[in-house]
């Protein structure tokens, strides 16, 4: 099978799993890769490292750089539509500005195109402008969809009926190595004897995140375990999120963009990464803290169910309240609850590149004979 993987971001959990993809696919027996990808990436040179035929192509780093580049857009499409001819299918890593312009083109040119669908419907207080045009576009010149979650394979299912759905988890997006074992009888992490949990929220600042629902349970929460901290970053504004945040003891915001390599790191310097989401499709950083150990806690909503399984190094909160989220932590901060979640997680594993590789390829191969 010959499979043009296409992804025009830039940086982010779109280039981080393109590359994951294309680390997968390059080491398959049988499988042809070819790459279209960012010239002004971020990760780049990860994409180069493989050795597949690659055409970096020129987008944008701002605004102004946008609205010039639309003028190249219809070029960008006949580059790609030539490019692809040398292969059985299209996969798209993940929906950039241009996608919905540009994936029409190769549907007219009889070229099958599969998109990954990270998001099937717009997050809650996240710009939605031409929202559903732009994914009846892609979905209207798809021979099939690739899903990350459950929630988003139903959206899917209702907004394009008929249209094959592949399912594949997401894999922990990084490599790193697994922070050492912390015993219960170690010297607390932060050298007191009154130290508390330091939980992490990382990645965009955004409304639907719930960091106003986590500003009042980590409120509560300290008031019982007054040595614990909060460890917010991520580019956006925290403050607009949920005001007082910043203000609260124990908490520090860093309101800022974490560069690739030093994402494992972050996540090692925590005791547990937590997701307070009103709204989720599926979350890149829940597999990648489980996966070097790292325990979640998470809100019961979208994708996170999925990801975050109480037994594999998940505790998942009652509701979607500061009270359940409260509840959640006071689990997490049980005694022995910290050294039990992180060996549950590492003994789950989460999952693995190889089998949802599979999964996606058993799912692609139909659309070889259709036609």
């Amino acid at each position: 099978m010959r499979i043009l993987l296409w992804y025009w971001g830039r940086r982010g959990g779109g280039a981080q799993f393109s590359l994951g993809l294309a680390r997968a696919l390059a080491g398959r027996p049988g499988i042809g890769l070819s790459l279209s990808v960012s010239a002004q990436g971020e990760l780049l040179d990860g994409f180069r490292a493989l050795g597949a035929p690659i055409d970096m192509v020129k987008t944008y780093r701002d605004l102004g750089g946008f609205a010039t580049g639309l003028l190249r857009v219809p070029g960008l499409a006949r580059r790609l539509v030539d490019q692809a001819r040398g292969a059985d299918l299209v996969l798209s890593g993940m929906t950039h500005t241009w996608t919905p312009l540009v994936a029409p083109a190769l549907a007219a040119a009889g070229i099958r195109f599969v998109p990954v669908v990270h998001d099937a419907a717009p997050h809650p207080g996240d710009p939605a402008f031409a929202w559903g045009w732009r994914l009846r576009r892609e979905l209207g010149a798809a021979r099939a969809a690739v899903a990350l979650s459950d929630a988003v394979a139903g959206t899917l299912a209702r907004e394009a009926p008929g249209l094959p759905v592949i399912r594949m988890a997401l894999p922990a997006l990084l490599s790193g190595a697994a922070p050492a074992p912390r015993g219960e009888a170690a010297v607390p992490p932060h050298g007191r004897p009154d130290a508390g949990p330091r939980l992490l929220f990382f990645g965009r600042l955004r409304a639907y995140k719930g960091l106003d629902l986590l500003r009042d349970a980590f409120r509560v929460f300290q008031a019982a375990h007054p040595g614990a901290t909060l460890r917010v970053v991520g580019e956006g504004d925290a403050e607009g999120c949920a005001p007082g945040l910043a203000a609260l003891p124990g908490v520090t915001v860093e309101a800022r963009w974490v560069a690739e390599e030093a994402i494992a790191s972050l996540l090692a310097e925590a005791d547990a990464v937590v997701l307070p989401y009103r709204e989720a499709s599926q979350s890149g950083i829940a597999p990648q803290a489980l996966a070097i150990g790292i325990p979640v806690v998470a809100t019961p909503v979208g994708g996170l169910v999925e990801q975050v399984r109480e037994g594999a190094g998940g505790v998942l909160a009652g509701a979607v309240t500061a009270e359940a989220f409260a509840a959640a932590l006071h689990r997490l901060a049980a005694p022995g609850a910290l050294a039990r979640l992180r060996a549950e997680a590492r003994a789950a594993g989460g999952p693995d590149w190889t089998t949802e590789v599979d999964r996606l390829l058993a799912g692609l191969r139909p659309l070889l004979t259709a036609g």
